[in-house]
């Protein structure tokens, strides 16, 4: 039995010239008990879906019904948790939850109220935070307080507007599992709204694509047994052919061929397909031991004494190669990364690039940050063009300039040259953040965890663009990430690093996996899980404070 009817909606925003659909014909039933992924990249109209199933915006054209009357608007029957947490930061958890209770039952007794609301916040795991405030809590509890409030509220159905994308991927994966659990109690009606695959997997008992034209795609049935183990999901051999049908239809329709490449570039290599003025850059390198952290140390003062952050950090890099490095937070990759990149001294051991001493900031070493630090008075070529009189004094302008033209291009921005830095999106933003690194033609990228900021879906779209650029130059690279699906599709060797403090490298994998690579072929390749299992096979032992695997050393 349906519970939730949508017929013919469309919705768009604007007048005339100006205006913009964002939905157009979306025919759509929610079965009652029913939980349901509605999955899409940013910007396909996603929350406007949301706020029209809540009540909060009216269609266009179509209808809206809950229990075959029209939603008009807001009502507790349909509870919603939005991605921003939106509490009262002058109350308590127990505040803040027993807002929901007086809302929806003011006719109860006090200490009934106050009952209740004890009941969903321990539903919640926060009893511990019950008279803590918002400041108080971390990113996933607050979050964890709007679900209680939600809750607390009994509604019929449950609206969740990608409650778990701004918190970092630990909290997220434990606040999925508590939502599932609590679904799997109550089967309450869930319509979630998500841009990350594996969470819709692991919570849905459909997935329905939103299509970036703002159409809906055809609904995806999750046929894996209930209840479903996160970790578990790496053998399951329907789980992967899931993923990979999943991935393989929003890539299809969402990460069409946005890599231009019809600029016309005087004066190219003809071997290599680069602006002339960047292959003479690059030549005269070593090729072996590259790039050498030898014993790197770094300690910072406390008034505690002296604190070890990272402790023997030893790996020899070969020109050309693509390490990612990954571990939990606080592990110091980042400050293994700064350290490489001159911005963080070395307290002990050394770095040496192309046979020397990394000492101060270099454009040699190219970074990109998870922010990327754009000017945004310059537009998205002079923003690439900061830097390239220092990098190539031998070349003409014209030669420069084709430079920065060419990565523009690369990276699907050949029609968006000359828009200021403050008009482009996130994604965009990062698209000229790659470029410019690019185009210092570095001996070394140094990668920040880039598209951590990013929506799942966009940052798949950024990493293939980033994968397409860097085969053709083979600049040496080492990214920092969290994501583990990341790491192994960039890579040539996983260094994972044991937790901090005196973190160190704890083991060391080859990726031996065909390129050019696209997150598609990769799922289909036999060995992929094997060495996803690896990797998360290291992180977990980490995460549940298990048995440790024994540091490594890198050969001398």
């Amino acid at each position: 039995m349906s519970i939730l009817t949508l017929n013919n909606v469309s919705k768009g925003f604007g007048e005339g010239l100006s205006r913009a659909e964002v939905l157009r014909g979306i025919d759509m039933e929610v079965a009652e008990g029913e939980f349901l992924a509605i999955l899409g990249f940013s910007g396909t109209g996603k929350t406007t879906l949301m706020n029209l199933l809540a009540g909060l915006e009216t269609p266009d054209t179509g209808s809206v019904a809950f229990k075959g009357a029209p939603v008009q608007g807001p009502g507790p029957e349909r509870g919603m948790v939005f991605q921003s947490y939106s509490l009262m930061p002058w109350l308590t958890v127990t505040g803040n939850v027993m807002l929901a209770v007086d809302a929806v039952a003011p006719q109860l007794k006090k200490a009934e109220k106050a009952e209740r609301a004890r009941t969903y916040i321990e539903m919640v795991g926060l009893t511990h935070a019950a008279q803590r405030r918002p400041s108080e809590l971390s990113g996933g509890m607050r979050q964890r307080v709007a679900v209680a409030r939600a809750l607390a509220m009994d509604p019929e159905m449950l609206l969740l507007d990608e409650p778990l994308s701004a918190l970092d991927a630990l909290t997220r994966a434990n606040l999925a599992d508590e939502i599932l659990h609590i679904w799997e109690r109550d089967r309450k009606t869930c319509v979630l709204i998500t841009n990350d695959v594996d969470e819709a997997i692991l919570l849905a008992d459909r997935i329905v694509p939103l299509n970036p034209d703002g159409t809906l795609g055809d609904a995806i049935p999750v046929d894996i047994p209930r209840p479903r183990d996160r970790s578990a999901m790496n053998h399951d051999e329907a789980f992967k052919r899931l993923r990979a049908r999943v991935t393989g239809y929003l890539m299809d329709v969402g990460i069409a061929a946005k890599v231009e490449g019809t600029r016309a570039l005087p004066d190219v290599t003809p071997i290599h397909g680069l602006p002339a003025a960047q292959a003479r850059a690059q030549q005269g390198m070593i090729e072996e031991r590259f790039l050498d952290f030898s014993q790197l140390h770094k300690v910072y003062p406390t008034p505690k004494g002296p604190l070890t952050v990272v402790e023997d950090f030893d790996l020899k890099v070969n020109k050309g190669e693509f390490i990612s490095l990954i571990g939990h937070s606080g592990c110091g990759k980042s400050t293994v990364l700064t350290m490489a990149a001159g911005l963080n001294d070395i307290s002990k051991g050394a770095i040496k690039l192309d046979g020397r001493a990394v000492e101060g900031a270099d454009p040699e070493r190219a970074v990109v940050f998870q922010s990327p630090s754009l000017f945004p008075w310059l537009t998205a070529k002079e923003n690439v063009s900061v830097g390239a009189d220092r990098v190539y004094p031998r070349a003409s302008q014209s030669e420069r300039q084709d430079v920065v033209e060419y990565y523009l291009e690369r990276v699907g921005l050949a029609d968006s040259m000359d828009r200021p830095a403050s008009d482009l999106s996130n994604g965009m933003k990062q698209r000229v953040g790659i470029a410019r690194a690019f185009a210092l033609s570095p001996k070394l990228l140094l990668l920040d965890e880039p598209f951590g900021m990013l929506d799942s879906l966009t940052r798949w779209e950024l990493q293939e663009v980033l994968m397409e650029v860097w085969s053709r130059t083979r600049v040496t690279a080492v990214c920092v990430t969290h994501d583990v699906d990341e790491a192994i599709l960039l890579a040539d060797r996983v260094v994972m690093m044991t937790n901090g403090p005196q973190a160190t490298i704890g083991k060391v994998l080859d990726v031996d996996l065909p390129r050019p690579r696209t997150r598609k072929a990769l799922l289909e390749h036999p060995d992929y899980y094997l060495y996803r299992e690896q990797v998360l096979t290291f992180l977990e032992d980490y995460e549940q404070g298990g048995a440790k695997p024994a540091p490594r050393k890198e050969a001398a």
